[in-house]
């Protein structure tokens, strides 16, 4: 099992073995998006907002 910190709240989040890079994981405890940036070492990085389009 990996660790990694909540880069908004500093809540330690919980990863599955099986994770990959540029996954997106959400914070059980203030709901942010975070991406995993790298396995080796593990680190994360909020994640990109996605733009609506409002049906354009």
């Amino acid at each position: 099992m990996k660790m990694v910190m909540c880069l908004e709240c500093d809540a330690e989040i919980s990863l599955d073995a099986g994770v990959e890079e540029n996954e997106i994981i959400v914070c059980p405890d203030c709901g942010v998006d975070l991406e995993i940036t790298s396995l080796n070492p593990l680190t994360v990085a909020l994640a990109p907002m996605e733009e609506e389009d409002w049906g354009e």
